[in-house]
């Protein structure tokens, strides 16, 4: 029998953030999620903002998915939902932030922020300042900004590139004048440093010795970390409620101290999940092929939980390495670097042939940027240099100088797995253009710029947004119904 609780988020918890980008919070948070491994606390992570990139280093360390909590994309609630589905089973949420604290969106300029998340989810906060060149400078930009905003969330500071010298006199002047602790510091080791490219850090598959630097980082913060005290601001974090929620399996942790992770995991509204759920259960699965390789990894958890409880089985496959799909009633093809493999791609013909002839026996087919890139017929990359991709679609892309349509967008409009009236939230993020953008939906940014997108081609659709699905789940209705209709049509059980 389905019923309608209240939610309660119990887990201790902690969101590190940072002045700015480039401070480390992605070392920091991948070291503490290996040092709570190696103390056997069991961490779920979670990373502020629509990145892909960074909850593939969280996921490399911890073996299991991170979650994007967006407020644009997710809206509040949507980001409550996923926290508590995320923590079930963990016995510490480790969040890690986006760009500098108090930098988001919107009129106040803090919307979408880490301080806006942090203050949602009342997570106490772990300010991560590089202060290399800076001494008593430190402290007053550590203060200022616990000093700054009306819910004042920083409980401790992490000082990054810093001798231990330097770092025992900064926590002395913090202690002294804003009674902010140091709770460790990483010290000027430029091993420690983890290479960006255009779309950020570069994916945690192509550093060969990435465990081995993490485990470094871990040693160097077991070092100089408080533990015990990062444990201690974690679990003052209050409960949190999700009203009206449908439990997908309680989280519990034994240790009694720590108390229940999630005493109810939630996702979304109860009878919208329960709908979804019993329409599924009474079809016949289906099975969608998810591309995933060095040139497509860019997806949300939610997006492909949400595939899974409208009834679809994910199957992985890979572009560049294999040489045919997989038995499939659908294909999913998501962002990525298909510019940094398109020699590669170019050169599987023949999984370019199996493509092309899933095109055109009709199957049900969704891209997204580097995936819409790949369906079209050429990619020129940054050398200027022309590769044939599967020819799917008319129009090439090519690689820019510069960001393209960038940021956060409502795609809007009629056509393929758009219905009449319909809004879905996503974002643009690509150094690259197309011949053909497609011109079915219109993509409006907060600020009321807009532009058309979106290519519909038979059960194709295609274009450059990548779109969250749980804030319109009617879209992810949509292309499973019509997978499930392809496998009809071809008469599999």
């Amino acid at each position: 029998m389905k019923q309608n609780y209240s939610s309660e988020i119990r887990i201790p918890r902690i969101l590190i953030a940072a002045p700015g980008s480039g401070s480390g919070k992605t070392l920091l948070t991948c070291a503490l999620l290996r040092l709570l491994g190696r103390r056997g606390i069991r961490a779920a992570a979670f990373k502020c903002g629509p990145d892909f990139i960074d909850p593939m280093f969280h996921k490399k360390v911890l073996g299991t998915p991170s979650r994007n909590l967006d407020l644009y994309l997710a809206g509040e609630d949507g980001v409550r939902r996923s926290f508590a589905t995320g923590c079930t089973g963990a016995q510490i949420a480790v969040i890690e932030g986006v760009m500098g604290y108090f930098d988001g969106t919107g009129a106040s300029g803090m919307e979408g922020s880490s301080y806006h998340l942090a203050s949602l989810l009342q997570a106490p906060v772990l300010l991560a300042a590089d202060v290399r060149g800076m001494s008593r400078s430190a402290a007053a930009l550590i203060k200022g900004f616990a000093d700054y905003g009306e819910q004042r969330m920083i409980r401790g500071a992490f000082l990054n590139r810093v001798s231990p010298a330097m770092a025992d006199r900064i926590s002395g002047w913090l202690k002294s004048e804003a009674a902010i602790p140091v709770l460790g510091s990483f010290p000027l080791d430029e091993t420690l440093c983890i290479e960006s490219r255009h779309l950020g850090l570069v994916e945690p598959d192509e550093i060969p010795d990435l465990l081995q630097k993490i485990d470094h980082a871990a040693d160097l913060l077991e070092q100089t970390l408080n533990l015990e005290l990062l444990l201690e601001i974690a679990k003052s974090a209050p409960v949190l409620r999700v009203e009206k929620e449908r439990l997908k399996a309680p989280g519990t942790v034994p240790e009694s101290d720590w108390g229940d992770a999630v005493s109810e995991s939630a996702r979304e509204d109860s009878a919208a999940v329960s709908a979804r759920e019993d329409a599924a259960a009474k079809a016949s699965p289906v099975t969608i092929a998810v591309a995933e390789d060095e040139a497509f990894s860019f997806y949300y958890e939610d997006n492909l939980e949400l595939l899974e409880e409208l009834g679809a089985e994910i199957v992985s496959f890979s572009p560049l390495h294999d040489t045919s799909l997989p038995e499939a009633d659908g294909l999913l093809i998501g962002g990525g670097y298909p510019e940094l493999r398109a020699q590669e791609l170019a050169a599987n013909t023949f999984m370019v042939s199996s493509i092309r002839r899933a095109a055109e026996q009709g199957m049900p087919i969704l891209a997204e940027c580097g995936g819409f890139q790949y369906l079209q017929e050429k990619l020129v990359d940054s050398e200027g240099i022309e590769h044939r991709m599967c020819g799917v679609l008319k129009g090439f892309s090519r690689m820019t100088k510069k960001l393209v349509r960038f940021g956060y967008v409502e795609v809007s409009g009629e056509g393929g797995y758009f219905g009449s009236g319909q809004t879905i939230r996503g974002h643009e993020f690509h150094y690259s253009d197309s011949t053909n953008n497609g011109s079915v939906c219109r993509a409006v940014k907060p600020d009321g710029r807009a532009w058309d997108c979106m290519v519909v081609q038979g059960r194709i659709t295609a274009g450059y947004p990548h779109l969250y699905y749980r804030s319109d789940p009617a879209f992810a209705e949509a292309f499973v119904a019509e997978c499930r209709k392809f496998r009809e049509e071809r008469g599999r059980n």
